[in-house]
């Protein structure tokens, strides 16, 4: 099992937003048009949250043109570009099903007071910033020596300089292969 969890984990987003049932949201969702990408924007309430972890899925509806529409959207997934809240809702219930029998200003939750629109978010894993390792052996133990005794420090700096020179040597000596 440890391979699943290792997979789903590779696939999770370093960042994620706080969604809750009732907030008005702007989604942002990539759409691929023959060989064109573009961005579009669904604009609803959040109905419903379910699932965890890389199934966690969140529900929008909006009523375009008359008909109430919802699309369903994966958290993690990469068609997803951002989530803005528009709006933070008042809500009483985990799941709003009573809004799809609703029409008009009635297909709307109130608005909490005093409420700021934040885009917070909730960091799942840390991002690696992988920097470069140098590997400088030598170079720490000069200072640890150097603290003991000048004396050894010299001769160290001295088999330092002739294992540059012996590698930059080497270098030179080799042919070049075409």
């Amino acid at each position: 099992m440890d391979i699943i969890k290792s997979i789903e984990h590779e696939q999770l987003k370093n960042k994620i937003p706080v969604l809750d049932v009732g907030n008005t949201v702007r989604v942002h969702v990539k759409v691929k048009e023959g060989n064109r990408e573009r961005i579009q924007v669904f604009e609803g309430i959040i109905i419903k949250k379910q699932g965890g972890g890389l199934n966690q899925t969140f529900t929008v509806r909006k009523i375009s043109y008359g008909v109430g529409v919802e699309k369903t959207f994966l958290i993690h997934s990469p068609m997803i570009e951002k989530v803005e809240v528009v709006r933070v809702g008042k809500a009483r219930r985990a799941k709003l099903y009573y809004l799809r029998d609703r029409v008009g200003k009635a297909s709307k939750t109130k608005e909490k007071l005093g409420a700021r629109i934040e885009n917070k978010e909730i960091l799942l894993k840390e991002e690696l910033n992988e920097e470069p390792v140098v590997e400088n052996e030598v170079n720490e133990t000069e200072s640890v020596v150097s603290e003991e005794t000048p004396a050894v420090e010299t001769a160290v700096e001295e088999k330092v300089d002739a294992a540059k020179e012996e590698t930059v040597e080497d270098v030179k000596e080799e042919p070049k292969a075409e």
